[in-house]
């Protein structure tokens, strides 16, 4: 069975929403060094999951927290994904060293992430 792995939330000023999830959760943010403006995410003890904070992207500006499902093979998932009526809003991209990601819309609109972790990914 798949879970949510992963969550986004998205902003157009990063630093005042890192500033307030810092102040009001005590999460550990820090950016990240692979190559784009992100910032991660990490969980606190046993509870949670680990996230991320980036710019709001046009192609998504409805959305302001996104969860991503681990998969096994993003591809295999895409295939399931246009079987049952939803669509790929951003296509399968690399995330250098961490793995394989895309973003999907639901048949109801809504949309999440799907990931296949691969360290090889470039």
């Amino acid at each position: 069975m798949s879970g949510v792995i992963h969550f986004e939330i998205n902003a157009d000023d990063p630093g005042k929403i890192i500033d307030f999830y810092t102040s009001v959760f005590g999460w550990k943010i820090e950016k990240w060094e692979g190559g784009q403006e992100y910032w991660l995410i990490y969980p606190q003890g046993e509870e949670g999951i680990g996230g991320g904070i980036g710019r709001k992207d046009p192609a998504m500006t409805a959305e302001s927290v996104i969860n991503t499902i681990g998969v096994e093979s993003v591809d295999a998932c895409i295939r399931k994904i246009y079987q049952a009526g939803g669509e790929v809003v951003r296509p399968k991209m690399a995330i250098p060293g961490i793995g394989w990601l895309a973003y999907i819309r639901d048949i109801e609109g809504n949309l999440f992430g799907i990931m296949e972790a691969d360290a090889q990914a470039k």
